[in-house]
């Protein structure tokens, strides 16, 4: 399946990081509170394209650009990476040598004005179902900076407990087991997710 994926919800659609994205999003990562909280390094604008291309490439990484389906202009067509509307990205990392089952979950909404309206939510969500149908996922993980409140927030409402707690590097570990209530509740939640 892969990075040529396009997931559509109901407030948000998902759709694959490309090179027309990297302008933004390095813009985005000039922050540095956004870089405290995604626990990132600044890079150069040739660095982020190089992260692009290798995040593209990477089996055992999925990347999906957030787009806020209220600020896509005209009608959203298939390729389009419709830029003016990016609001952040969700990722998965399965690089864990012991369980390829597991599957590290990032989310970052990015634009300020776009916090706090649930579109964060419904991201890992679908991030979630996808992972679930085309990886096999049976665990999701989330590292999280303990100062990242709305993030803790996120997680645990969505049945997220916590696993372990760094002091040293002040990250709050977090995991949830896929049991088939939770498969059920997310395919319940996510009936009217369409896959391109």
């Amino acid at each position: 399946m892969g990075m040529e994926a396009s997931l559509e919800g109901e407030r948000v659609m998902l759709v694959p990081y490309t090179a027309a994205h990297v302008p933004k999003y390095h813009e985005w990562m000039q922050d540095p509170a956004l870089l405290e909280a995604t626990g990132s390094e600044p890079l150069s604008l040739d660095q982020e394209f190089q992260m692009q291309r290798s995040w593209t490439l990477d089996p055992l990484k999925q990347t999906f650009i957030i787009l806020d389906k209220e600020m896509v202009d005209g009608k959203h067509v298939r390729g389009d990476p419709h830029v003016e509307a990016m609001i952040g990205d969700v990722n998965i990392y399965m690089n864990d040598l012991d369980d390829p089952q597991m599957a590290e979950i990032e989310i970052m909404i990015a634009e300020p004005k776009s916090r706090g309206k649930g579109l964060g939510k419904e991201s890992v969500l679908m991030m979630m179902a996808f992972a679930i149908k085309n990886f096999g996922i049976h665990t999701f993980r989330a590292k999280i900076g303990e100062s990242n409140r709305a993030s803790l927030h996120l997680f645990q409402k969505l049945g997220f407990v916590e696993s372990s707690h760094s002091e040293i590097f002040k990250e709050v570990t977090l995991e949830l087991v896929v049991t088939k209530a939770k498969l059920e509740e997310l395919q319940y939640l996510l009936g009217d997710v369409n896959h391109e």
